[in-house]
């Protein structure tokens, strides 16, 4: 049976892998003058970070998180029915998500000792959920994503957002057609009672509620207001919104933020019922979707003050933010955006005998090393054949190392658009390439 890629998952080949690459590019040219430094963690964390982080009772822990066992703790789990007996070390998870991971790693690490400065660090790794595979949503997928740990202050906040903002633009998104949704979702002071408001409220309306916002009730109320289902979106326009009850300290956090992307110029909409789907977030949270772009949510994130304690660490603020590689890419797509740049055109090295193959490999190392894309025969080609391998190769110029020019130490240079052809010195092909391109 032909072997296939596994279900949900995508080859990055070509254009994609480069417009991948160019989105890390990207990254680093952003985010570089802020401060913040590239990480990457490991892609198999305990499954008590990201349960400790996101939430017990949220879908990605319940529903989406793929489970990694040894073939030996496998064994012991079906025998057993349990992963009970396992030890914390031997139950492990691919990572969901960005933010739980480099907060374990900033905890065991002791990144943000009393009084340092605040850790600043970016990613561009792949993730894994154990979704239904559909447009713009795949199980292993990939994210760009900022964390910011050790700044409680709301300009932290705002600088976040407009990171976020330029980051796309660099990107090639026109901004007007993108919209900023932010919120504040409360902490701990303020947080628990809105909590029990919306779930009241959703137990008041319970009949007319879906079966899977019932059971939000009791796990995470406040995940109602993202239900699919048209009717209780419809019920949830009348509950309790989380501006309307946040306490003082919130309330001014929240007003703080505001003002520093109007000063900014960042275009927003306050949307009172947005929520992020983790249970780590606290105070802004804030969402990017290109409503033009038919593929919903491209990036957000927000503020997550506890996180760090509940990993394991002293108190510490954090905020962050993630975008989606392949939602972006369909969106720039949808928007007639190429971020996959073409390559660079390559310069083809043909011989016109097989006896001359080694002063072709000396020349196509010699380019190569100066910098230039290079291809040549590897396949005993004929020169008509290398012709037309390097017209589809989409070579622009070709070198051409004959008997007789090599006697007068030099070789054929082809112009592959005007078809003009000219002599250079073997020891001036380099320069008389980079005339040419």
């Amino acid at each position: 049976m032909q072997a296939q890629k596994a279900e949900g998952t995508k080859d990055l080949i070509g254009r994609e892998m480069r417009a991948w690459l160019r989105m890390q590019d990207v990254a680093a040219e952003v985010f570089g003058p802020y401060g913040f430094e590239p990480v990457e963690t490991p892609a198999i964390e305990q499954v008590d970070v990201f349960v400790h982080g996101i939430g017990q009772s949220t879908d990605v822990v319940r529903k989406e998180m793929f489970r990694v066992f040894s073939g030996a703790n496998l064994e012991r789990v079906l025998a057993e029915g349990t992963d009970a007996k396992l030890k914390a070390k031997q139950r492990l998870a691919l990572r969901p998500e960005g933010t739980a991971g480099v907060v374990r790693s900033v905890v065991e690490n002791n990144l943000v000792p009393q009084g340092a400065s605040p850790f600043k660090a970016y990613y561009a790794e792949a993730m894994f959920r154990g979704e239904r595979p559909q447009k713009g949503r795949l199980r292993q997928f990939h994210q760009v994503g900022i964390e910011w740990l050790g700044a409680p202050d709301p300009a932290a906040d705002a600088e976040c957002i407009i990171m976020l903002m330029e980051f796309y633009q660099r990107l090639g998104f026109d901004l007007s057609k993108l919209r900023l949704l932010i919120n504040s979702m409360g902490d701990p002071a303020c947080r628990p009672a809105y909590r029990d408001k919306v779930r009241q409220f959703i137990l008041d309306h319970a009949d007319e509620m879906c079966e899977e916002c019932r059971e939000r009730a009791e796990l995470n109320p406040l995940r109602a207001f993202d239900c699919k289902n048209d009717h209780c979106r419809e019920v949830m326009k009348d509950a309790p919104l989380a501006p309307d009850n946040l306490c003082d300290e919130c309330a001014a956090h929240y007003e703080q933020v505001k003002r520093y992307l109007d000063a900014a110029g960042i275009a927003y909409v306050e949307d009172p019922t947005l929520v992020r789907g983790l249970d780590y977030y606290t105070r802004t949270v804030f969402e990017v979707e290109a409503p033009g772009a038919g593929v919903g949510s491209i990036g957000g994130g927000g503020r997550y003050d506890g996180l760090v304690e509940l990993e394991g660490g002293k108190p510490t603020p954090g905020v962050g933010f993630a975008v989606g590689f392949e939602r972006a890419m369909l969106a720039l797509e949808a928007f007639g955006v190429e971020l996959g740049d073409e390559p660079e055109p390559c310069v083809y090295v043909a011989n016109a005998g097989a006896d001359l193959r080694e002063r072709v490999f000396a020349i196509t190392h010699e380019l190569r090393r100066a910098g230039i894309r290079t291809e040549a025969d590897y396949q005993s080609r004929s020169l008509k054949s290398q012709f037309k391998q390097a017209d589809k190769l989409g070579a622009t110029l070709m070198i051409v190392v004959g008997g007789d020019e090599l006697a007068q130490s030099a070789v054929k240079l082809r112009d592959m658009v005007s078809h003009e052809e000219r002599l250079v010195p073997l020891d001036g092909i380099v320069e008389a390439v980079r005339a040419a391109r």
